[in-house]
């Protein structure tokens, strides 16, 4: 049957995101690109930006009384997700995107053991996209400078903290190199291996190494000396920086919402936390005063965890619950698993998508360089959130939807549909009685701690000028974290896109009352599988399309 315009037009967008996306191809199973690695420069970014507002145009000229209801969902999502993302990359955000905790150096570690490398050619490739990946250091370090002609500057926490960071990779032999921990084709022989892994160790020494020393001693010598300085460190000091914010927000709520107002939001969530904590804190440590029950949480050692050992087989047994009963909620369910693996590096805890080809499952990420920094309450919460049945079970049902739903849907991930997803079942699994104590427990109200107080702090360093460390103040003052755990928190929101911290509680906010809504509505017929099928199974959208999506399979029912 031949394609409608719409689909040909969301064909055409995904190939361009596939194409200028080469490495996230990689990670898909893609290997069309595999020689190659992201270009990072202002012209490609400029490219973007017309190429993006180009489709938007192309899909709005289109008359959505004229198409299928999938296909005026197609084009729905496409603008929004083109216009969004060209008013954001308009701001230039690279000029000043230092960042310790999801920067390149930090990719150099996590994403070579996730490329799947099937063969020689895709082994060959390889060879090539290491050469991509030092040069695209060269391109970030001449963004940096392109922010200290433009008065845009990083912080200079995220610029000491990268420094480090290179500091100790070049310090690194380079036969320990982190870039050389790939996978091996199944057919290569040990003379094969080794004979490649040395083609790459030579682009490491010869490409990469250089590439990063220069940045170094750029970041050392350029950006440091003109880098903003302790207490300024929000998108707020910057000439431009309410604009930027601005778009932000738009981007990652998907929302018309205001920082003052996603602020009063977040004060609000953490008042009513804090009614919770004392009614658990009462009955799991005897005492119903917060800041005893937060110094509680936050220090006895009884209460955290000793070993990444501990920290892993701890989110395993919280996979094994989740999948024991998510036929009971969910009508439909994955294919493809999610596996734990433990990182040195990072975020405390994030997800990758399992591989379309199925040669990778989904993969959930847990820092253990601290071990202690994961209090034993915290780690199912986290779990649930992150695997399944959050991020695993939304982004693996995307990708299995097949050839029904364009390809930019299915792969897509809007960060309000799919953080509040994620967050919505760390009080789901609540429901469905998986938290193994009333201590876990205490565990979701410390994860809902952060994520509401992140509505507090994000907008109050970017929105409202707040320093870093009154941010780190606020998250102390109001929730069980750890001070390791706040300060990598905060560093992530200033250096690592400002504004996506707001997506989880405002997403799940919006999830919990369009649930409520249909539930009012249907009375007895409300069915949860019915519900869970109608917010996963058109892959990602924005919240005021899954808005649209519940009210009409509420009023199907």
């Amino acid at each position: 049957m031949e394609s409608s315009p719409i689909r040909m037009l969301a064909d055409e967008y995904f190939e361009y995101l596939t194409e200028t996306s080469p490495t996230e191809a990689h990670l898909r199973g893609d290997y069309r690109y595999a020689d190659r690695w992201e270009d990072v420069g202002r012209a490609a970014e400029d490219a973007n930006i017309d190429k993006f507002r180009e489709f938007g145009a192309r899909a709005y000229a289109m008359d959505p009384s004229t198409m299928s209801a999938d296909d005026a969902l197609t084009r729905e999502v496409m603008i929004f997700e083109t216009e969004t993302k060209a008013a954001l990359d308009e701001m230039h955000m690279a000029e000043f995107a230092v960042d310790p905790i999801f920067g390149f150096q930090v990719y150099a570690k996590l994403i070579p053991p996730m490329l799947s490398v099937p063969d020689a050619d895709v082994a060959a490739a390889m060879v090539e996209k290491y050469k991509g990946y030092g040069n695209s250091f060269d391109q970030m370090t001449g963004r940096y400078r392109e922010g200290i002609a433009s008065g845009r500057t990083p912080a200079v926490f995220a610029v000491d903290g990268v420094i480090e960071q290179l500091d100790e990779w070049l310090a690194l032999p380079v036969d320990e190199d982190p870039l050389l921990n790939t996978q091996v084709p199944d057919a290569f022989t040990a003379e094969q291996t080794a004979e490649w892994k040395a083609a790459l160790a030579d682009v490491v020494r010869d490409v990469v190494r250089p590439a990063v020393a220069r940045q170094r001693d750029a970041l050392r010598d350029e950006v440091r000396p003109v880098a903003r300085p302790e207490g300024k460190e929000g998108l707020y000091w910057l000439p431009d920086g309410d604009l930027t914010y601005a778009r932000s927000i738009h981007r990652y709520t998907t929302l018309p919402m205001q920082a003052a107002e996603i602020h009063e939001i977040g004060l609000q969530q953490i008042e009513r936390l804090a009614d919770e904590y004392r009614e658990i804190g009462g009955e799991v440590l005897g005492t119903t005063d917060l800041q005893e029950i937060f110094s509680r949480l936050r220090d006895d050692p009884d209460l955290h965890h000793t070993t990444g050992e501990g920290v892993r087989a701890a989110a395993e047994a919280a996979f094994d619950k989740a999948r024991a009963a998510m036929g009971d909620w969910f009508g439909r369910l994955p294919v493809a698993d999610c596996i734990v693996a433990e990182t040195p590096s990072g975020a405390q805890a994030f997800y990758f998508p399992a591989a379309e080809d199925g040669t990778r499952p989904g993969m959930f990420f847990m820092n253990t360089a601290d071990p202690s920094s994961w209090g034993t309450f915290e780690v199912e919460a986290t779990a649930f959130h992150e695997g399944i049945p959050g991020h695993h079970l939304q982004l693996a049902i995307a990708q299995e939807l097949g050839d029904s739903v364009p390809a930019f849907r299915r792969h897509g991930h809007i960060v309000a549909y799919g953080e509040g997803w994620a967050l919505y079942t760390e009080r789901l699994v609540d429901e469905m009685g998986l938290y193994g104590s009333q201590l876990d427990r205490m565990g979701m109200l410390s994860a809902d701690s952060m994520r509401a107080g992140r509505l507090v702090v994000d907008t109050g360093i970017h929105g409202l000028g707040w320093s870093r460390q009154q941010a780190i103040d606020y998250l102390a003052e109001n929730s069980p974290m750890t001070l390791h755990t706040i300060t990598e928190e905060i560093d992530r929101y200033i250096a690592s896109m400002p504004g996506q911290a707001l997506s989880y509680m405002i997403g799940r906010l919006e999830i919990q009352r369009m649930r409520a809504d249909a539930e009012a509505q249907l009375g007895d017929r409300f069915d949860i599988k019915g519900f869970h099928d109608a917010v996963l199974t058109s892959g990602g959208v924005p919240l005021e399309t899954l808005d649209r999506l519940v009210s009409e399979w509420a009023d199907s029912v």
